[in-house]
């Protein structure tokens, strides 16, 4: 009988201690594996991994786009996180563009957690052109590709600032911008991503070049979130640029729990300085950028900024 005992003490134990260690699985739904933000998310499950010294695990999953990271809202169970800019939860909430067809009642469900670098319009032209303003690209030659946020924006901007017909637009894909600067064939390119862009650092290390800062009218034209890169942050160039940006933020739903969704937050705090020191994306990202969040924030993240004492806006709680 004693023996019996200490064997069902013995399994006791065992399944205390597998509890105790069992690792809560996460699914990081990001971009594209050939994007910045691919980059990111890799880097942010390992700052998970770090943070909650093995307790919370998350699997980066690739991504088609933002479009489907909301979308899968629709279908997926559990500890989802996703990214997207603000601007499609509000959409997905409200039953417009791209989500008209669908239900909004799962997107309701919908809970913010942190902010990562947002997506970033960069002007860039040859140092030795002497252009320093939008209307010094008339009958200049431009690389902005094709098919993407930034090709559609900068697009935008140039119908917006007067230039629609001036710009010469160069018929080629954004990944040989950089060559096609060195060799003369274009004046200058339009790239979007977190600063600081790698195109544009292998630009201005290898050929020198100028960013064009956009004017507060500009701005207020294009209804898009103002956005400073500081000076410095790319070679040669030692003055801020006033540029445009399009947030974009780590999302959760209701059906994560709140211990969870406050491990992942503080993680994601504590371990956002170590991540700066390797790549310098993570520097420019900062607690007041809640200020761009849409939709509330997920109770457990709440929970954590109350904590460090974080202003939040009412809008979020």
């Amino acid at each position: 009988m004693t023996r019996l005992m200490g064997v069902f003490t013995l399994a006791a134990l065992l399944a205390c201690s597998s509890f105790v260690h069992a690792e809560t699985r996460v699914t990081y739904k990001s971009a594209k594996t050939s994007s910045s933000y691919y980059q990111m998310a890799v880097q942010i499950a390992e700052a998970i991994k770090l943070g909650t010294k093995g307790e919370i695990i998350a699997t980066v999953e690739e991504s088609q786009g933002s479009v489907q990271n909301v979308k899968e809202v629709m279908v997926r169970t559990g500890n989802y996180v996703f990214t997207t800019p603000p601007a499609l939860i509000r959409l997905a909430q409200q039953s417009k563009g791209k989500f008209a067809s669908d239900n909004p009642a799962k997107y309701m469900n919908v809970r913010s957690l942190f902010p990562i670098p947002s997506l970033t319009m960069h002007f860039v032209v040859r140092a030795d052109s002497g252009i320093k303003t939008f209307e010094e690209l008339d009958g200049k030659r431009m690389l902005i590709g094709k098919g993407s946020f930034g090709a559609r924006e900068a697009a935008k901007y140039f119908t917006l600032f007067g230039l629609d017909g001036k710009v010469k637009l160069a018929n080629a894909e954004l990944g040989s911008a950089v060559q096609a600067l060195k060799n003369r064939q274009i004046d200058g390119f339009a790239t979007s991503g977190s600063y600081p862009a790698p195109n544009v650092v292998e630009a201005a290390a290898g050929i020198g070049v100028n960013l064009i800062s956009l004017s507060s009218e500009q701005i207020n034209l294009t209804k898009r979130t103002e956005l400073l890169i500081p000076a410095g942050t790319y070679p040669g160039v030692d003055y801020p640029v006033t540029t445009t940006s399009l947030p974009v933020v780590a999302y959760a739903t209701t059906d994560m729990t709140d211990e969870i969704a406050y491990q992942l937050t503080k993680a994601f705090w504590q371990q956002k300085e170590k991540m700066a020191q390797n790549n310098a994306w993570w520097g420019g990202v900062s607690t007041a950028m809640l200020a761009n969040v849409y939709g509330k924030l997920h109770p457990g993240a709440l929970r954590y900024y109350q904590e460090m004492g974080v202003e939040i806006p009412a809008a979020l709680r």
